[in-house]
């Protein structure tokens, strides 16, 4: 069946974003991924008769940082609430969260120049345990070492129109989370959870239509994918007359598939009690005040640094700043250093280059930012050519820990800048093609590049590019 409708995409995210402390939300059991399966747990979290929870309060630290950085209106008086549902793996039958006093309201984040998504809402609650299905069809394992760590979760307005901007969403709520040091962000441990909430309507109309929410959303690509998959069935069932119900689906990356978990009757089918084991948490200014001044330098603070103060171009200080680790080394970098674009290209180029061959971090590299430092000095005082340090130089400094300095002495590469050498070599490669010096002559001047490789590996790297640049064009135009 064919239609001429043209359909807007609504999106809002519920993004949840476990913390990195070192204990649970409400207990002292220990909080690490990777653990063996129920060695994480205590009577606490495993929900005996009895128990009593203990707010932890690097959470309460850590949603205050999170709202100041979006700009949020931060909730003095808090109440804790037990958010009632069948959960197989949360032993109690109940999730202690925020219902009516969220930590958080208001705020926003910034996906582009033009662009910024409003927050609803930021609330602090715990995780639930993992079931695991995949050992045999027949039963279902728990591991309770994940119920009760802290989770952030992160519910925006329906305001994303698209799945690259939920993508450009999530990427900076990730990006924030690792600056402020409250979430290692990896979404293939779940430190890093979406669900996405998709409708569609008509453009030009105003009127919400029912909503499927989207589950099990693994990395930033498979948002894109299920939002996308989504958005088209719902499309596909309005122009064939089929009502889209209000769901829960999950979805499957293997297969690139979503499948019904559950209907809803209402969008708030969940059930809200007091928590009557917590007292309410009480945020001061005093306490808003303090947290302040020891927010560490977030993006959008550093981008500006690297425009204003280090002449960087807008390129160079988005991509440094994209990453923290990344961006954390050119700061230490940069300490040693005045010459900032050429400690841009090095770290962008040459070391990222290696970080990813060798599936790394910035932090396990084998050179310190004060050999790089150095190593930018050289090439900015034409000491060593760029073909040099990416072939021989950096490759020795990970090798024997060295600085560039005496390597390059050692081995003999620092840069020589003798005209008379660098003629003869410029004259050879002249010689060697005299038809492509005739058709640089007669106007093909795309043939300096091909000059200049040919006598860089001639000369093996160890004479001055600039030298050699301004010789050959005197050569070749007389």
């Amino acid at each position: 069946m064919t239609t001429n409708i043209q359909y807007e995409t609504i999106v809002g995210l519920e993004v949840h974003v476990q913390l990195s402390t070192n204990s649970k939300a409400y207990c002292s059991d220990l909080n690490k991924f990777g653990e063996s399966p129920n060695t994480c747990i205590s009577a606490i979290s495993a929900g005996h008769p009895g128990t009593l929870p203990k707010a932890n309060k690097e959470v309460i630290n850590s949603a205050v940082k999170l709202g100041i950085a979006l700009n949020c209106n931060i909730t003095e008086y808090n109440l804790y609430a037990r958010k009632n549902y069948f959960y197989p793996d949360l032993p109690k039958g109940y999730q202690i969260t925020q219902d009516k006093t969220p930590i958080c309201t208001g705020g926003y984040i910034e996906i582009s120049d033009d662009k910024k998504i409003n927050i609803t809402r930021i609330h602090m609650e715990e995780d639930a345990g993992k079931s695991i299905h995949d050992l045999d069809p027949f039963y279902s394992l728990i591991d309770l070492n994940r119920a009760g760590v802290p989770l952030l979760e992160i519910v925006s307005e329906p305001e994303i129109r698209s799945s690259k901007e939920a993508h450009a969403y999530l990427f900076e709520v990730r990006k924030l989370v690792r600056y402020l040091g409250i979430s290692n962000g990896n979404m293939e441990e779940g430190s890093l959870r979406c669900d996405a909430n998709i409708s569609v309507r008509p453009v030009g109309t105003k009127e919400f239509r029912n909503r499927v929410e989207v589950k099990n959303i693994n990395s930033l690509k498979n948002v894109m994918k299920a939002i996308d998959l989504e958005v088209s069935r719902q499309i596909d069932c309005y122009n064939n007359k089929i009502e889209v119900n209000q769901e829960t689906r999950n979805y499957n990356a293997a297969t690139n598939t979503t499948s019904v978990l559950r209907t809803k009757e209402d969008a708030h089918d969940y059930r809200y009690f007091p928590e009557p084991d917590l007292p309410p948490v009480i945020v001061s200014q005093d306490f808003i005040e303090k947290i302040k001044t020891n927010m560490p330098s977030l993006p959008k603070e550093r981008y500006k640094k690297y425009i204003k103060e280090y002449q960087l171009s807008d390129y160079d200080a988005k991509l440094l700043v994209e990453d923290k680790d990344i961006s954390d080394f050119f700061e230490d970098t940069v300490k040693h250093t005045k010459h900032y674009k050429t400690v841009a290209n090095l770290i962008m180029g040459t070391v990222k280059s290696y970080v990813n061959e060798q599936s790394i971090d910035f932090k396990e590299l084998k050179v310190t930012s004060q050999q790089i430092a150095k190593l930018a000095d050289m090439i900015a005082d034409n000491q060593v050519s760029q073909i040099i340090v990416n072939q021989k130089l950096f490759p020795e400094m990970l090798k024997n820990g060295k600085s560039p300095e005496l390597i390059a002495k050692e081995k003999g590469w620092i840069q020589k800048d003798d005209q008379k050498s660098i003629e003869d070599i410029i004259n050879k490669v002249l010689t060697k093609y005299p038809e492509k010096v005739e058709a640089y002559k007669s106007g093909n001047k795309n043939l300096l590049g091909m000059f200049m490789g040919e006598i860089m590996r001639e000369s093996k790297g160890q004479y001055n590019p600039k030298s050699i640049n301004e010789l050959l064009n005197k050569k070749l135009n007389q």
